[in-house]
């Protein structure tokens, strides 16, 4: 018995009050809005990494599909109804044969979904912090793989990227990219011999969890002045038994493609800086790679059905070749750059690297979030500790500026450029950094934020919902104890006046110079 789609755009199949029936149709599902409500309904269909062929599967996945979208939606996500009567006067809930099932939704505002947000122009930096925080707490609350099961395996890592060359390739198109396909799938592959040791030790360490799957804009809203991701991946588990990092890659890779790079920058930061979880950025260019061809993927299982016209065949085709351009973005490395913000409390070190890191793309460390991480502290509560005691010891400090060494070390060698936001107000805590820089090869620069004593005195009172300790004492203690710039240093150094207006493109231009500069072949 085939199933009519729409015979379900009747009010008379629905038992409440319907208003401007609508149909919307992916590769594998039909939603229909029905006003109040939404009822999404899988096509019956068998792509091998989903299979919805028959009804008892169908019913199954849309209640997996239910249970698992709560975690991050339980808002509006309703029940699984059944659909009853024939294919010719279907029935939401009634009586009779049950010939489909449909997952019941609140029907949310089109507007509300990130992508339309985008497109809106009204998707901003402030709504990313939220977004990655969503994504952290989940991540960090999310059920963590049995250590002897075989997700995060080097097989179950590379099947599904193996799965999509295959069945790109198989589809007519794709033999105009077989050189483009061959270039990327080798790069994936020498990816994942490089890089299994450390997928092992992500295993071990617990970062293979039961994640969303599809955390890209379409499935994302901003509803009620609040995060919410849903559609989740129900239909499969090698997919959403992954590392964390492959999971918050999708989102990035997502926001890169629609050119909105400052969008997926202030992403990935907050969302490291929540998590702690630096180590991933070794293997986030294979899983941006990875996020990339999925939605190439997508494009072209899109392609292959029937009732596409030439319109969008083109666009959709035109897509599909974006997604192979962005893949092999990510093939290529770049030499990182070490970064030292250096100046008092207040000074506005963190509010120049922000920007910094919304235009750049580098990773940034804080003294004040990674000194609490390190002790056990929760980075939004102030602490207690005075001046040189508690956390803030002689011993905490230089154990907190050796954990910041050793971050940025991983973040260099993983290939992303860092800024480290700390006070670095002695010679020794500024050495470790730029012997760093001199063993790793990579350019080294000290930002120096600066203001009047007075003007530091007058923010640090002004301060509210601040991460950061310091208050007038510790302002005065550092005025009077500081160590200057040797020598040496001096040509590493910028200085940033933070009372006037900051010439980013300027500084970005000065950082680029002295890059290149430091790796000019000799002549």
């Amino acid at each position: 018995m085939t199933f009519n789609i729409t015979n379900m755009l009747k009010p008379e199949v629905y038992n409440h009050p319907c208003h401007n029936i609508e149909l919307i149709e992916t590769h594998i599902s039909w939603v229909i809005l029905t006003g109040d409500f939404a009822y999404k309904i899988k096509k019956p269909v068998d792509f091998g990494f989903l299979d919805f062929s028959t009804l008892k599967k169908r019913k199954y996945f849309c209640q997996q599909e239910l249970h698992l979208n709560r975690r991050l939606a339980a808002d509006i996500y309703l029940e699984v109804v059944a659909i009853t009567g024939t294919t010719d006067k279907p029935q939401i809930a009634g009586s009779g044969e049950i010939i489909e099932y449909a997952v019941k939704m609140k029907q949310f505002p089109q507007s509300a979904q990130l992508d339309n947000m985008l497109a809106a122009g009204e998707l901003k930096l402030t709504h990313m912090n939220a977004f990655a925080d969503m994504a952290a707490n989940f991540h960090q609350s999310a059920d963590v793989a049995d250590i002897n099961s075989n997700y995060g395996s080097k097989e179950a890592v590379y099947h599904p990227v193996e799965e999509n060359f295959q069945q790109i390739a198989q589809q007519a198109v794709a033999s105009d990219y077989t050189d483009q396909l061959a270039t990327l799938s080798q790069w994936s592959q020498s990816q994942l011999t490089e890089k299994q040791s450390i997928m092992a030790q992500r295993k071990a360490n617990g970062f293979i969890r039961h994640g969303h799957g599809d955390m890209h804009l379409r499935n994302m809203l901003w509803l009620n002045d609040k995060a919410m991701a849903f559609d989740c991946i129900e239909f499969n588990e090698k997919l959403s038994w992954v590392d964390v990092i492959s999971d918050a890659a999708f989102l990035i890779m997502d926001l890169q493609h629609r050119q909105q790079q400052p969008l997926a920058n202030r992403f990935l930061n907050r969302y490291l800086e929540v998590t702690g979880d630096y180590a991933g950025l070794s293997l986030l260019p294979f899983y941006l790679g990875y996020r990339a061809m999925v939605r190439a993927k997508v494009s072209i299982l899109h392609l292959a059905q029937n009732n596409i016209s030439a319109q969008q065949n083109q666009q959709i085709l035109t897509e599909f070749k974006s997604y192979l351009e962005l893949a092999g973005r990510y093939t290529k490395t770049s030499t990182p750059q070490l970064i030292i913000m250096r100046g008092f409390s207040a000074s506005g070190k963190s509010t120049v690297s922000q920007q910094l890191l919304d235009k750049t793309g580098m990773i940034r460390i804080r003294s004040d979030i990674e000194r609490k991480r390190l002790f056990a502290s929760d980075s939004t509560t102030k602490t207690a500790s005075k001046i040189d005691a508690g956390i803030y010891s002689s011993e905490a400090t230089k154990q907190t500026y050796e954990k910041l060494r050793k971050l940025a070390s991983d973040i260099i060698n993983a290939g992303y450029s860092v800024i480290v936001d700390a006070a670095f107000l002695k010679h020794e805590q500024r050495q470790i950094f730029q012997q760093l820089t001199t063993q790793l090869q990579v350019t080294y620069n000290i930002l120096q934020t600066t203001a009047p004593d007075d003007v530091l005195r007058q923010r640090i009172q002004n301060r509210k919902n601040d991460i950061s300790d310091a208050d007038l004492s510790v302002l005065e203690h550092q005025l009077a104890n500081y160590q200057t710039l040797q020598k040496s240093e001096t040509a590493y150094a910028i200085s940033i006046d933070t009372t006037q207006t900051v010439d980013f493109d300027a500084l970005l231009n000065q950082l680029n110079k002295q890059a290149e500069k430091d790796h000019k072949p000799a002549s």
